[in-house]
């Protein structure tokens, strides 16, 4: 299946876009209430990384988000323009000496509510694969 694809400058009150977005892919392809709470938390949540972290907030660079679907599972693609970064090394946000620290709780979140977390291209690139069935 074709993807469907969407582009926003790296503004935070373009998440509304994305938000409208997943909405309309939910209705389109009929996902029940809990899955759609995980894809939009999740989904907003990267989106937002990849504004603030990947683009540092710079409306000159893009975000491109992209739908795909398989038979029993959806794959939104988040790429920004940024420098990228390393996803291995990333602070564990719930070790005692990190509760504090605001950063580091998104990817963490990701990973939580997704199936399947694949970061590609350095950082800039990541997918979010959501199960179906």
């Amino acid at each position: 299946m074709d993807a469907i694809k969407i582009q926003i400058p790296s503004l935070s009150e373009n998440i509304r876009i994305i938000e409208s977005f997943i909405d309309n892919a939910k209705e389109k392809f009929q996902f029940d209430d809990d899955i759609y709470g995980n894809i939009m938390i999740a989904v907003t949540e990267s989106v937002n990384n990849a504004i603030v972290h990947g683009n540092q907030s710079d409306k000159d660079k893009n975000v491109d988000l992209s739908l795909t679907l398989e038979e029993s599972l959806i794959r939104f693609t988040i790429q920004d323009e940024g420098k990228g970064f390393n996803y291995d090394s990333l602070p564990d946000p719930t070790a005692p000496e990190n509760i504090e620290k605001p950063g580091g709780r998104g990817i963490f979140l990701m990973k939580n509510l997704c199936d399947e977390v694949k970061f590609e291209d350095d950082g800039r690139r990541v997918e979010l694969s959501f199960y179906l069935a």
